[in-house]
């Protein structure tokens, strides 16, 4: 079944990476994956009536799944910790990617950085207790396996 999954993440640091995963969703045939968009249309989102917030909500829109690609910084990132929230209050399967260890082919591997839902909390418990998925994209096989890990949450999810 194809899904419309929400891939959050911290841009500056981590495009290079995130450019690998979401590729190879879409090369695989993933379905309804959001368009990439590059810093020139986020500026642009900067810009307009609503700016991020606004363009974060559009493309959450219909989405059923979230994931979170995150690197050394993505926890601290105010706008992940919103798409995190939002997707929660709209009822979407979350996992968390960790991708520190993609290579960036200008910079090659990071540090590894804390799951970003161990920092956004819903009722006093942090998302990582009510959604479980955490995986490494290079140690759990990520270029074969994001389908079934997308599937698991959204299944989870009710979806």
């Amino acid at each position: 079944m194809a899904r419309k999954v929400f891939f959050s993440f911290h841009y500056d640091r981590d495009v290079r990476r995130i450019q690998q995963v979401r590729n190879s969703w879409v090369i695989r045939d993933r379905g309804d994956a959001p368009p990439f968009y590059d810093a020139a249309d986020f500026e642009e989102a900067k810009r307009r009536a609503g700016g991020i917030q606004k363009w974060i909500d559009g493309q959450l829109h219909d989405s059923g799944v979230t994931a979170v690609l995150y690197g050394y910084e993505t926890w601290s990132r105010p706008w992940v910790r919103y798409e995190l929230e939002e997707s929660h209050k709209r009822g979407n399967g979350i996992l968390a990617i960790d991708i520190h260890n993609v290579r960036d082919p200008l910079k090659g591997v990071d540090s590894p950085g804390p799951n970003p839902l161990n920092y956004v909390t819903i009722g006093g418990l942090p998302l990582s207790r009510l959604y479980r998925a955490n995986y490494d994209w290079v140690r759990d096989d990520g270029y074969n396996n994001i389908g079934a890990w997308i599937e698991k949450a959204a299944r989870e999810a009710g979806r």
